[in-house]
């Protein structure tokens, strides 16, 4: 595209005059312009570049301005460019086709959303009516989105101001580094954690739940990688105590964990795949180049609404455009050996380039992840493990954008999150990049 450099200001002044910014406070913001992008690469009007090493909010799994993708929603664009949900439509019938052949044989049924959120709220209007109960147990790190009852199902400190939604309880899932449960080894966080849960499950009152609703792998709460065993664990007090139970891999799923799901990746460490009753997804289905998400249902589910109406829908639920977007972006994966890419990156590359970086810099308490799913823990004192303040992550934040790249930090940590398409030389610049950064804090 051609630059001129004169948007650069223009971009800024409308935005401060006309845009109203999620989760921030307004007067003091400054957003960075982005103008362009392709792969792992955005730029702005005046030229400067940047490696893209968050993926915009953890999404655009398959890059910037993938050609198959562009391509399939020009191609959809000529034929039909919207329609209702109550009809039939084949681009929206190939998207969920190509989404449950990634998923497994276990599942047979979509519903598409509009996003993550979305998503999430229909998967508890399921386990709800599936179940005739109403209560739903999450973490307390956990994001699962902004709208009524994934806000409150939340964790982390956007629930407070907006727990309006009913029918609401928290627990806490295992973090090793940061143990609820003074666990001194994976086993014992495993086991205390789900100790911790079944206490909560009965506490609550199991015949009151409807679903327990987790993350596969807490993304925006930290990357926690949960310990082998915890998604067995999870699985069997779901059965015994007949309760739901939703896996949401709106930011782990479609090839971020280096499989096209986060549960089917760490299937090796528990032994076989642990299957949920639902999966929300959204964001690396198709790198958001437009807005989709849904639910992935299990028979046992779907068929309670062959006969009964289901109270939900969506204006554009399976947009043609969106699910054009879905096939391409599965498509290219597949045949471009795209999550075969990411996971390969992360064994190889991205493991043992941040644990030399926690070996050089006190800093870094912890480095945890797989894929190109990672997150450092950054802390003063690495006996206390005390977080790093505000500042200092502002610090390391300004330090990276100097240097040509654009990072993910939330709370004490720097998230490593590039795409999936990211190349062994990006990866290798980009940790030269973080290497700098570090030694400019001390």
């Amino acid at each position: 595209m051609t630059l001129d450099p004169a948007d650069q200001q223009l971009t800024r002044e409308l935005d401060r005059a006309h845009v109203f910014h999620s989760w921030s406070a307004q007067g003091a913001l400054n957003p960075m312009v982005i103008a362009g992008g392709l792969g792992s690469t955005v730029w702005d009007f005046e030229g400067n570049e940047y490696l893209d090493f968050s993926s915009q909010l953890v999404n655009t799994n398959i890059g910037h301005q993938h050609p198959a993708v562009v391509s399939a929603i020009k191609e959809q664009a000529d034929i039909l460019t919207t329609v209702a949900p109550a009809h039939a439509n084949l681009t929206r019938g190939k998207a969920a086709q190509r989404i449950l052949d990634r998923a497994g044989a276990s599942f047979n049924n979509v519903f598409f959303t509009n996003g993550g959120a979305d998503a999430n709220e229909n998967a508890i209007r399921m386990a709800r009516l599936y179940t005739g109960r109403d209560k739903v147990l999450s973490t307390y790190r956990s994001y699962h989105g902004n709208t009524g009852a994934a806000v409150v199902a939340t964790g982390d400190w956007r629930r407070v101001p907006n727990e309006y939604a009913r029918g609401h309880a928290h627990f806490f899932g295992p973090f090793a580094y940061r143990s609820e449960f003074w666990s001194s080894t994976p086993q014992q966080e495993c086991e205390r954690a789900l100790h911790h849960l079944e206490r909560v499950i009965v506490s609550e009152g199991a015949a009151s739940i409807a679903a327990i609703l987790i993350e596969t792998v807490p993304g925006t709460a930290g990357v926690l990688v949960p310990p082998p065993g915890y998604l067995t664990g999870v699985r069997a007090l779901a059965d015994k105590y007949g309760i739901v139970l939703i896996f949401d891999e709106v930011m782990a799923g479609f090839g971020r964990t280096g499989g096209w799901f986060a549960f089917q990746s760490l299937a090796e460490q528990e032994g076989g795949v642990v299957e949920p009753d639902l999966i929300t997804f959204a964001k690396g289905v198709n790198s958001g180049y437009v807005p989709a998400g849904g639910v992935i249902i299990s028979p046992s589910i779907a068929e309670i609404f062959d006969d009964a109406v289901f109270p939900g829908g969506l204006t554009y639920s399976g947009h043609p455009l969106a699910m054009a977007a879905i096939v391409g972006t599965l498509d290219a994966m597949e045949s471009e050996g795209i999550v075969t890419n990411a996971e390969r990156i992360g064994r190889e590359l991205l493991a043992p380039g941040l644990a030399a970086l926690a070996e050089k810099y006190e800093i870094i308490g912890d480095v945890r992840g797989l894929g190109v799913f990672w997150a450092l823990d950054l802390v003063t004192d690495r006996e206390t493990r005390e977080p790093v303040p505000a500042s200092v992550i502002g610090a390391l934040k300004a330090a990276l954008l100097f240097r040509g790249l654009l990072p993910f930090t939330a709370d004490n940590r720097l998230h490593v999150v590039p795409p999936c398409v990211v190349t062994d030389a990006e990866v290798e610049k980009a940790l030269a990049l973080y290497d700098e950064a570090f030694a400019s804090l001390a």
